[in-house]
């Protein structure tokens, strides 16, 4: 969570069909759950680079200033790459266009709206579950990826290590400009995962329906049930957000121990190892590179 890099990689986004779109094998409800979160996550991308443009020339302090312009070109990289993946749901979902088009307006209305404090607050806010989604999903690597699509492996993982790797810059951020103003964050977290939750869930309804998984009540009860509980995850793992004392560098879920498929996907790409396409044997290559470092470092 320091020295944070930018790294600009062009992933072959056009070798997703939309055969390829439930991309994990290993569990293709997880495939549809984080492409319904990711539908809208692009324009909130954009519309953290413009919040935090406006914070930047308020930053005192040298390191955050240097940790607010790499967030603001790893989000920028994010967002220009899940637009293309989402031109790739779009030809099989029909609504994803639409829905795509609504949050693209949102943010920009919210954007030309929002004061400094709110666009801070929220950015804050958001990225809270973005920073703990990439810590789950990471922690999840081998339950939700041990067969997936290479293309979409290799985006997902990207992304998340990247969410984790500026996880409290936007915090720290909101720190150094409203300081003890615990009400309005916690408000601001509160209407980040409301929002989060209503974008994703009407996006996996619509998924779920059109790859046939609801035909009758129970069937519905079940997707809403999948949806349902691994935002409830998400919003477990968020409680300690709302403490006094919280910091995302002393979350629970955050300690000395990184998570291995980090620290491998790092190593990897200082290596000039090949990140663009993640297979499993891959993966194993890099796990490999990370077990290799620990026991040079032991």
């Amino acid at each position: 969570m320091d020295d944070i890099p930018v790294r600009r990689l062009k992933f072959s986004v056009e070798d997703i069909g939309p055969g390829d779109v439930l991309w994990s094998r290993t569990d293709p409800r997880f495939s549809a759950f984080l492409n319904g979160l990711g539908l809208h996550v692009p324009h909130f991308e954009r519309y953290l680079c413009r919040a935090l443009a406006k914070a930047r020339p308020h930053i005192t302090d040298a390191r955050l200033g240097a940790d607010v312009d790499a967030i603001i070109g790893q989000e920028a990289q994010h967002a220009k790459t899940f637009l293309k993946v989402n031109r790739a749901l779009a030809a099989r979902y029909p609504k994803a266009e639409s829905f795509d088009t609504a949050a693209g307006e949102d943010f920009r209305r919210r954007a030309e709206v929002d004061d400094l404090r709110r666009a801070v607050g929220f950015t804050a806010g958001y990225e809270t579950f973005t920073f703990l989604a990439g810590l789950i999903i990471l922690d999840n690597h081998d339950r939700w990826f041990a067969d997936a699509h290479p293309v979409m492996k290799a985006i997902w993982v990207w992304h998340q290590v990247e969410e984790v790797e500026h996880g409290a810059v936007a915090f720290e951020v909101w720190q150094h400009l409203y300081p003890g103003q615990e009400a309005y964050r916690r408000r601001m977290i509160v209407e980040a995962l409301v929002h989060i939750a209503a974008e994703t869930a009407r996006a996996y309804w619509h998924m779920a329906r059109v790859e046939g998984w609801i035909r009758g009540p129970l069937t519905a009860v079940r997707e809403v049930g999948y949806c349902f509980g691994m935002l409830g995850r998400l919003l477990w793992r968020a409680l300690p957000v709302f403490r006094k004392s919280y910091h995302p560098r002393r979350h629970p879920l955050v300690n000395h121990a990184q998570n291995p498929i980090q620290v491998a996907w790092r190593r990897y790409f200082l290596n000039e190892g090949d990140v663009l396409k993640l297979d499993h044997a891959r993966m194993a290559r890099m796990m490999g590179i990370a077990d290799e470092a620990s026991v040079h470092a032991a």
